[in-house]
């Protein structure tokens, strides 16, 4: 298979620049000639038309080679964005084009087949977990059904139950981590919209906002996501006092989500986005909150960090910039 021969991008910028400079010379020298024999108004007339169609298809040139190619390439980066079929951009146009293209094909497939797998394999633990689960609480109940247990045996069944709820806690919070990575909620919403229903919520919570009518690049519903469960957090670490501060900054958009609660402690800083980590296993905790805020955050180009220091503070930083 033979390989297509592209122009550079060089080439055909260099080319489309002396084009047309090339035809306002000849038009000007064509009309020093043409001028006295065919009348000099007549001349210019036929010449800038003549001129006006050349430069027309340099620039139909330009369009096929440089714009038409971008615009394949943003749709297929779109579709593959949301989830969609879409077919390869067939036209490549200069060969630094094409080069982009390819290795943004490649990076977008590869990261497709990612998700894929992370799906495949969530899916699959999750599946054949529920039958041992479930025979374990089939078990647990016919024993509990049978009559009065031991004070020994009775405290080992309700281990093994506790055993078994914390487990389909952990499974529910594995789909939803690997659901977070593939959900994606475009759009925008504002604190200000959200506001009221999270203060329903979360009552026990005082909760205050600034740049509140300052647009996140997130819909709704995945801003929804996010904040209740940096609430759930907060309310779990004994706070009373919420502030969510909302900003423009040069990096981006950021949102930062600070709490009077009891703080979390240094060793466990570096340790708080880790899946299943958690020192509330004994009330229930999953581990799994602040993952599924970091993979939701994640497919939306958008990343989660929590500052040192007291009170505590998480931020939340958007990537792509925002504006009212």
């Amino acid at each position: 298979m033979t390989r297509r021969w592209r122009p550079s991008l060089a080439f055909v910028l260099g080319g489309a620049l002396a084009g047309t400079l090339a035809l306002s010379f000849i038009g000007l020298v064509a009309l020093r000639y043409l001028g006295p024999v065919l009348g000099f108004k007549v001349a210019a007339a036929g010449l800038g038309l003549t001129i006006t169609a050349a430069t027309a298809g340099l620039g139909w040139l330009l369009l096929r080679l440089l714009l038409r190619p971008i615009r394949a390439l943003e749709a297929y980066a779109t579709a593959q964005e949301r989830g969609a079929d879409a077919p390869r951009p067939r036209h490549f146009g200069t060969r630094e084009t094409a080069a982009t293209a390819v290795r943004v094909i490649a990076m977008a497939e590869a990261a497709r087949d990612r998700e894929a797998t992370i799906r495949a394999f969530t899916d699959h633990v999750t599946h054949e977990l529920k039958t041992p689960v479930a025979a374990i609480r089939a078990a647990a109940e016919l024993m509990q059904d049978g009559g009065a247990l031991p004070p020994e045996d009775a405290r080992l069944l309700a281990e093994i139950d506790g055993a078994r709820v914390q487990l389909e806690a952990q499974l529910a919070a594995l789909r939803r981590a690997a659901q977070a990575r593939e959900v994606r909620h475009l759009g925008q919403s504002r604190l200000a919209d959200l506001l009221p229903a999270l203060q329903a919520d979360f009552p026990a919570l005082q909760i205050t906002a600034t740049g509140d009518t300052l647009a996140l690049p997130i819909a709704a519903e995945g801003m929804a996501i996010v904040l209740a469960q940096m609430l759930r957090n907060a309310a779990e670490h004994e706070a009373g006092q919420v502030r969510l501060e909302a900003a423009l900054t040069p990096e981006g958009v950021s949102l930062d989500i600070i709490d009077d609660g009891c703080g979390i402690s240094l060793g466990n800083e570096a340790r708080v986005f880790e899946p299943f980590f958690t020192t509330r296993r004994a009330a229930g905790g999953t581990g799994m909150g602040l993952a599924v805020v970091r993979n939701l955050l994640s497919a939306h180009r958008a990343g989660v960090t929590l500052c040192t220091g007291q009170p505590t503070r998480f931020r939340i930083l958007f990537g792509v910039t925002a504006t009212d």
